[in-house]
């Protein structure tokens, strides 16, 4: 098995079909124990029939990424995002409806020209309602031929974007802290990747992310095999297993139930 990333474009998407229409054929070709994982670089492009197909296909990953950029509706004006922090909590609230269980990861910036400190706390107030799954943050700065630098000015000073960045992780790892807490308990369909970055000879573990993109670790142990439960093996990178979580930080921490394949393991959930 292994995880296929979609990257669409718009532009590519629609010259050739719809991303929807497109993200049907994916799933289906690459089959049942193919992860296929959608993204997007807008929120534009997260209609309701895209939503109907990660919804349906049990290989297409549950978990979407969503570039915010910022939390306040000025500064996504002057970005030329196309949508205000009102449309975009209202999205986040109707994925989180249509998709149950749904992830969803974003992208967002400190520093952006003429970033007030009300505007800021917009930013922070959205990493605290929001409860991403993950966040990709960043300072900014000036980028040559784009609106921004032939029409702002990079006026925040960097001690001040450093700051305001600083801020921004502090208040994505309390909330993750929280997301992660709530895993405990639940089990996962986790594709192994290898060994951990802390693992060794005398406490060996592995690796892997789940369906919605999280990092699992869990004892590099042998398990029963599911299609033939009297027989052990040592999960190997490539296989799936299921895995209950049993704590949760920064990263989530498993024990391995069994090693398994998608089609059985969805199968045996929906039962």
């Amino acid at each position: 098995p292994c995880a296929l990333a979609l990257p669409l474009t718009r532009s590519l998407a629609h010259s050739l079909v719809r991303p929807a229409e497109l993200l049907h054929r994916v799933a289906e070709a690459a089959g049942p124990e193919v992860r296929v994982r959608y993204t997007s670089p807008h929120p534009k492009d997260f209609s309701d029939d895209v939503l109907q197909a990660i919804r349906e296909h049990d290989n297409v990953c549950k978990q979407i990424h969503m570039p915010a950029q910022h939390g306040d509706s000025g500064v996504l004006a002057r970005m030329n995002r196309g949508y205000s922090r009102e449309a975009y909590d209202d999205l986040v609230s109707h994925i989180r409806e249509s998709i149950p269980g749904i992830a969803i990861s974003t992208d967002m910036i400190a520093g952006f020209c003429g970033e007030t400190e009300a505007e800021h706390q917009a930013s922070l107030d959205l990493l605290r309602s929001t409860h991403f799954a993950q966040a990709f943050l960043f300072s900014y700065s000036l980028r040559d031929k784009t609106p921004a630098s032939r029409h702002l000015s990079d006026d925040v000073p960097e001690e001040t974007k450093s700051r305001r960045l600083q801020e921004l992780i502090d208040v994505y790892r309390e909330t993750l802290q929280r997301v992660n807490a709530k895993e405990i308990g639940t089990t996962h369909l986790v594709l192994v990747e290898g060994p951990s970055r802390k693992s060794s000879h005398d406490r060996p573990e592995l690796t892997g992310r789940t369906d919605t993109f999280a990092r699992v670790v869990f004892p590099d142990v042998v398990v029963p095999d599911a299609s033939c439960p009297s027989m052990a093996v040592h999960p190997r990178p490539g296989d799936y297993v299921a895995v209950t979580i049993e704590g949760g930080g920064a990263t989530l921490v498993g024990r391995p139930i069994a090693r398994t394949t998608a089609r059985a393991y969805f199968a045996e959930r929906d039962v």
